[in-house]
């Protein structure tokens, strides 16, 4: 009976730490690792998916942070359903951005659908990487970011979506929404992002419509960095970059990210995924045969 006793404690000890960890997966061609924590919130609307999976004979990686609002549901519901939902779409290999722009808003769809009885509004941000042989494709609705790092250089490969960017204003207003500032700009003077999965309420201004960006997967791609606003709001692209850089294992490198917008004082969840790119280090002995 000590030794449940003594578990169970270790078990709490763990939980109090407030952050979780995924252990690194690894093919021949990229590792990855996670962090998440729930930083200085209460609740976590955060949630992340990793998955590695087989289509027509391609290896796919699939990496997403999403952000929820209004509750965990949303946030929950794409994790659970989005890839599942790209892997299944019979264009996946052979035309990848719309593959992946009809699985967005298929599961916008769905999880509206899903809503019907619910009497709270509640929404997610996603930011997704999806590994096709040599080409990486990073879709992205609301404010969580993708940065990469190449030939040693940060890139921001996605765009926050916010209600005072000029197009998502104007695209807002021609659809008879409207914008103000009520401590941050928000759509209907609500929500601080202009795009997302959900909000039901907003659903005619805030879209499910992913801003795709393609990159190639060569031996200039070092890393991607996938975070929460958690992470970016006290972090730069630049920092970030450079804190990843010196940490060859993802896991280690996500950890320190989590901890770094921990300890600048970050208001919100954090979840930071990072994933590594193995082309330019055939040597390595952590690389395995794909």
């Amino acid at each position: 009976m000590l030794r449940w006793k003594e578990q169970i404690i270790i078990l709490v000890s763990v939980l109090q730490d407030l952050f979780f960890l995924i252990p690194t997966s690894q093919n021949g061609k990229f590792s990855y690792g996670c962090a998440s924590s729930p930083g200085k919130r209460s609740s976590m609307e955060d949630f992340y998916e990793t998955r590695i999976d087989g289509v027509d004979g391609e290896i796919v990686g699939l990496f997403g942070v999403f952000d929820g609002h209004g509750g965990a549901r949303a946030a929950e519901y794409v994790k659970q359903n989005l890839f599942s939902n790209l892997i299944r779409h019979p264009k996946l290999i052979s035309d990848t951005k719309s593959a992946i722009a009809d699985a967005y808003n298929h599961t916008d769809s769905e999880f509206l659908k899903s809503e019907n009885n619910q009497n709270r509004d509640a929404g997610s941000t996603a930011s997704t990487a999806i590994l096709v042989g040599d080409r990486l494709l990073v879709a992205n609705v609301g404010d969580s970011r993708a940065v990469i790092c190449r030939g040693g250089n940060a890139f921001a490969v996605s765009r926050d979506h916010k209600p005072d960017q000029s197009d998502e204003r104007q695209r807002i207003e021609d659809a008879g929404g409207f914008v103000m500032w009520a401590g941050t700009w928000r759509v209907g003077g609500v929500l601080a992002v202009s795009r997302a999965f959900g909000d039901r309420l907003l659903k005619q201004y805030v879209v499910a419509d992913p801003e795709i960006q393609e990159e190639k997967i060569d031996s200039s791609l070092e890393f991607l960095i996938l975070a929460s606003d958690g992470l970016w709001d006290v972090v730069t692209n630049e920092e970030a970059v450079a804190m990843v850089k010196p940490i060859q294992d993802p896991e280690q490198a996500a950890k320190r990210l989590m901890q770094e917008a921990c300890q600048r004082g970050s208001a919100d969840n954090i979840t930071c995924v990072v994933v590594r790119f193995l082309a330019n280090q055939g040597g390595s002995s952590r690389t395995v045969p794909a």
